[in-house]
């Protein structure tokens, strides 16, 4: 396998606190001899654990690059056991631009794992971070929200696992961020997940969604900042006790959780984030575009529970994700 150009600025094993970058060097119009710079901060303490934790794996997500900032600016060397390896723009470029998946190669990041040491800029990024980086950690959190596309209920994330001491693991961490919900999700699309990479390392993995419609909140950033200090603190990080305000247990046992939109058109949403919804209620009323007068098309719900997420703009297109029905755990 050919070796990926990728290169750290600053050591990763050192004490101590220290800023840099991941160097990728980028040959493009503007700059033959250019590179990514993908911020970095690695922290070192006592002897102890190490921590891999990401933000912006979407460019258009911003809890996560919120706390993470926070963390690598206020964290002392002196209050940390174990070792945090952060990089608060996972997904550099696309970050910078706003969008979800990268403008240099068009690429979803959380797409492209394993990738691949050769290829885009995006699949190398993947690349280094699943061959370098994942191996040396012990807990991954990888900060998301629902973007300009989607709007969720605040909630942390874990997978239904095959290895069960595994999965315990991952819940009981999921449990520890103590958002408003805790969600054992089912993935819709999770071919080439940086999800399904860390999971397959055997890491404790933890992942989020923390809102959406493509900025952050008072209340969405206090959560993530708050989440993330949980999580130290269960790791054995950091001193002190979790703060829980309670968290309601959710499941996504089948397909029937996913409502897409069956045609374009105007949104009228029926029902809002948290509230409850039962078979067969409406969801959402989508308006035709074309001309006045026309009828909506009626979304009904094919499961019952309480509305998770949503479809964040006004309009939608044919097969968008219009409305995720979660179950509260009895």
């Amino acid at each position: 396998m050919p070796d990926n150009p990728i290169r750290p600025t600053i050591p990763l094993d050192a004490p101590g606190k220290r800023h840099g970058f991941l160097k990728l060097p980028h040959s493009r119009n503007d700059s033959a001899w250019g590179a990514q710079m993908i911020p970095l901060t690695v922290i070192g303490g006592a002897p102890g654990p190490t921590a891999l934790l990401t933000g912006a794996n979407h460019g258009d997500e911003y809890e996560g690059p919120i706390a993470l900032q926070a963390l690598a600016h206020e964290l002392e060397p002196g209050a940390l056991t174990g070792r945090l390896i952060i990089l608060p723009f996972f997904n550099h470029p696309a970050f910078q631009a706003g969008t979800r998946v990268s403008p240099i190669d068009g690429v979803n990041l959380n797409r492209a794992f394993p990738g691949a040491p050769d290829g885009s800029v995006t699949q190398k990024i993947a690349d280094y971070v699943a061959r370098q980086l994942v191996p040396l950690a012990d807990l991954v959190v990888d900060f998301h929200s629902g973007g300009k596309t989607l709007d969720f209920l605040p909630q942390a994330c874990a997978h239904v696992l095959d290895d069960s001491a595994q999965q315990a693991r991952c819940v009981a961490a999921a449990r520890a961020f103590a958002a408003p919900y805790t969600l054992m999700l089912r993935e819709i699309d999770a071919a080439g997940m940086y999800d399904s990479e860390v999971e397959g390392q055997g890491k404790t993995f933890v992942t989020t969604e923390l809102g959406g419609g493509g900025t952050a909140t008072a209340r969405s950033a206090r959560i993530a900042r708050r989440g993330l200090r949980n999580l130290l603190i269960h790791a054995g990080h950091l001193p002190g006790e979790i703060e829980d305000p309670g968290t309601v247990m959710l499941d996504m046992p089948g397909d029937e959780c996913y409502h897409a939109a069956p045609c374009s058109g105007l949104v009228e949403p029926l029902v809002d984030l948290g509230e409850a919804v039962h078979r067969g209620m409406a969801l959402a009323r989508i308006w035709p575009v074309e001309r006045s007068g026309g009828a909506p098309e009626t979304v009904l719900a094919q499961t019952e529970g309480i509305l998770a997420a949503r479809h964040f703009p006004g309009l939608t297109q044919i097969g968008d994700t219009l409305a995720v029905v979660a179950v509260p755990r009895r």
